[in-house]
């Protein structure tokens, strides 16, 4: 079992869902179980997906749900947060780069 941070919904509509980033570490220290997050659920918005899956990691997730579609633009579902192929192996690098900085790898 994971627990995953998705974001909480709030009165804010710029994105789909306010992403709190300051739970992982709450969650980490109160319970045993992995912590992941989830930027693409947690903002909606493909633009964001990236700046807080690097923060998420910062924070200390032990993972992440990022959805990558090879055509977002023409997803039947969800394509307005979902990151391109190129995009996401680019994240992944700059991911490798955090995560030693904080002490943890990229598997």
């Amino acid at each position: 079992m994971i627990l995953c941070e998705r974001g909480i919904r709030t009165f804010e509509t710029y994105t789909r869902n306010t992403f709190d980033l300051a739970a992982i570490p709450v969650i980490q220290k109160l319970s045993h179980l992995p912590m992941w997050a989830d930027p693409s659920h947690g903002t909606g918005r493909r633009d964001k997906v990236p700046p807080m899956a690097r923060a998420a990691v910062a924070a200390g997730a032990d993972g992440l749900l990022i959805e990558v579609h090879n055509d977002p633009e023409n997803a039947l579902s969800d394509g307005a947060q979902s990151l391109d192929p190129n995009t996401f192996t680019q994240l992944m690098a700059e991911l490798r780069i955090i995560a030693p900085a904080i002490g943890r790898r990229i598997a």
